[in-house]
């Protein structure tokens, strides 16, 4: 009688466990480069000169938490500005994400986050807190501001030099800018990037870098 084959439960091939090991680091080893490019960039950036594009005027707003806050409580402070409505169908999701973006690189300095609304009459500090929480927004890192509609538009053209409407000879919806703003600890701008392109959260990085290393606290 001729013996019965039976199968074989082979060790996989050496060539086998090889590309399974590649395989499987492949995501890590993605996102190490991925890091240390990211870090090289910024390093670059951060070797530029940081302009002075002139000073923030005095200001005092209403925050989140329905407390005032404005320039008294930004003295001395390195922090990014922006503008932004919490029901706007546009930009402002992703200008508030970069922002959001900004929270873990700078957790250990000093630097400060604020967001105006350019929609007080809907953005209440209620309103605000809600869209804060929605961001993880660290409470005393980021405040968003609102008040008087007049005094939100004539700090965002005549202070930060930025275009604001109420949108009503347009859609019907606040029109603002895209960009973030840096200010130093002498409530000077020192840079602009829009929030829209790719490398926005790299280049504020970068300066903030700069500015944190000339202006220490």
């Amino acid at each position: 009688m001729n013996a019965v084959s039976m199968p074989l439960n082979r060790a996989p091939s050496r060539s086998a466990l090889v590309w399974k090991t590649v395989l499987l680091g492949s995501p890590l080893v993605v996102a190490t480069v991925f890091f240390f490019v990211w870090r090289a960039q910024v390093n670059h950036f951060a070797n530029r000169a940081v302009e002075s594009y002139g000073t923030v005027p005095l200001f005092q707003l209403i925050n989140q938490n329905g407390q005032p806050f404005g320039s008294a409580q930004l003295n001395g402070k390195i922090w990014i500005a922006d503008f932004i409505f919490t029901t706007c169908p546009g930009p402002c999701p992703m200008i508030s994400t970069r922002m959001s973006e900004l929270q873990k690189p700078l957790e250990k300095t000093d630097v400060h986050l604020v967001s105006f609304t350019v929609d007080p009459a809907r953005d209440t500090p209620r309103v605000l807190l809600g869209y804060a929480e929605k961001l993880l927004a660290e409470p005393g890192r980021w405040d968003f501001l609102t008040g008087a509609q007049s005094a939100i538009y004539n700090l965002s053209e005549k202070g930060f030099k930025l275009a604001v409407s109420d949108g009503s000879e347009e859609i019907g919806r606040p029109v603002h800018s895209t960009r973030m703003i840096l200010v130093d600890r002498h409530g000077k701008i020192r840079g602009y990037y829009d929030a829209t392109e790719a490398d926005a959260v790299t280049k504020v990085l970068a300066d903030t870098s700069h500015l944190l290393r000339e202006q220490p606290k």
